[in-house]
């Protein structure tokens, strides 16, 4: 199997390139075969490595609230928004609740296509509900129905373009499972720190034997998430250094051999920059945000790929040549080098359809030089 051309170097090492089984883009250039042949897979190989692209490949995510339900909906609906828009890749999108569900927390549909699940029942309502975290079964319940849902894609995408299944962080699984009390899981790192690691160990473990099952359902890596809690908002870089960094390398470090891992890290005034030692082979994170690195920032201080540009804001709300200038800009910043096209986070799912058509139509133009007065 041919792979791409990425050098191992200390920040690379242990880290496996996306494979592909057509013919490399690289000797294709040399036969004389235009640009423009560039498959998908490819293109995203060649951005994770750093290679030449005949543009940055793209991609897009939003929630389908009404058809996550079931492994066949939610694969559907995936599947038909990939098609769509004919993203470059797949960032697998799933309800943000079953990783909670998984240990006993209840939700219901809203029935509402722009809000997302209503919670009814949930697991963490003091210090000694730690107890009844134990690892799961990852082939039964809800994460038995996402690997189901994996393969489905796989199925339908037929190797064409890679797609990456959505892992939160065992702090983050935590935070879900207290009905989002911030408060209370910081209050346990003061005054239950014991029960709260042993917790945190049980899901690290569980979400560790589902990362690597979801490798085995078809996926080319996960795109692990530390939602809320690697951001200087919510957390310290002592606390999430206890009960973030050791959790989060757990699940990572099960699935080193994957192709193509990414870290997401959420929110304003984040700790990606404390971060970029983690075994990925890209950064997500919303590089306009107040406080956040920006691409060219992180493209500077590592080897890693970067994966943004737009923000969710103009995406979801701002004209479609609002869209198409961050894209323009984020080009001009990276040098369409090690750079995939998405917005920082997950979008709306009412985001207007011309909005996602200008950032696709974008990657094609060309910043505008700056003029020069005549001397």
């Amino acid at each position: 199997m041919l792979v791409s051309s990425m050098q191992k170097t200390p920040a690379t090492e242990g880290i496996a390139p996306l494979s592909f089984t057509t013919e490399p883009f690289q000797r294709r250039l040399q036969r004389g075969v235009p640009v423009a042949k560039m498959t998908k897979r490819e293109r995203v190989v060649a951005a994770l490595a750093g290679d030449e692209v005949d543009r940055p490949p793209a991609s897009f995510w939003a929630h389908d609230y009404l058809r996550e339900w079931t492994p066949a909906d939610f694969a559907e609906s995936t599947i038909e928004r990939y098609r769509h828009y004919d993203w470059d890749f797949v960032k697998v999108n799933p309800r943000a609740t079953y990783y909670a569900e998984a240990w006993g927390s209840h939700y219901r549909p809203s029935g509402d296509a722009t809000h997302g699940p209503l919670n009814v029942d949930y697991v963490l309502k003091s210090a000694r509900d730690f107890d009844r975290l134990a690892p799961v079964d990852i082939h039964d319940g809800p994460f038995g129905e996402q690997l189901q849902a994996l393969r489905l894609i796989g199925d339908a995408l037929k190797g064409k373009a890679p797609f990456i299944q959505t892992v939160f962080s065992p702090l983050s699984v935590i935070g879900r499972l207290a009905n989002g009390d911030l408060g209370f899981v910081r209050l346990c790192m003061r005054e239950a720190g014991e029960e709260l690691r042993g917790a945190l160990d049980a899901v690290a473990q569980t979400l560790a034997a589902y990362a690597k099952a979801c490798l085995e359902a078809g996926a080319d890596g996960i795109f692990f998430a530390t939602v809320e809690w690697a951001t200087y908002d919510v957390a310290t870089i002592e606390q999430y250094a206890e009960f973030g960094r050791p959790y989060d390398l757990q699940v990572l470090s099960a699935i080193e051999d994957a192709a193509f891992n990414v870290l997401h890290v959420c929110r304003k005034d984040n700790m990606l920059l404390s971060l970029l030692d983690y075994p990925v082979h890209a950064f997500n994170w919303a590089a306009n945000e107040t406080g956040n690195p920006r691409l060219a920032d992180i493209l500077a201080k590592s080897e890693r790929a970067v994966m943004g540009g737009v923000s969710v804001p103009i995406a979801a709300e701002g004209a479609p040549e609002q869209v198409s200038a961050e894209v323009v800009g984020a080009i001009a910043e990276t040098g369409g080098r090690r750079f995939l096209l998405s917005a920082g986070c997950s979008i709306p799912p009412q985001t207007p359809e011309d909005n996602l058509k200008a950032a696709v139509a974008a990657l094609s133009k060309k910043p505008r030089k700056k003029r020069t007065k005549k001397q």
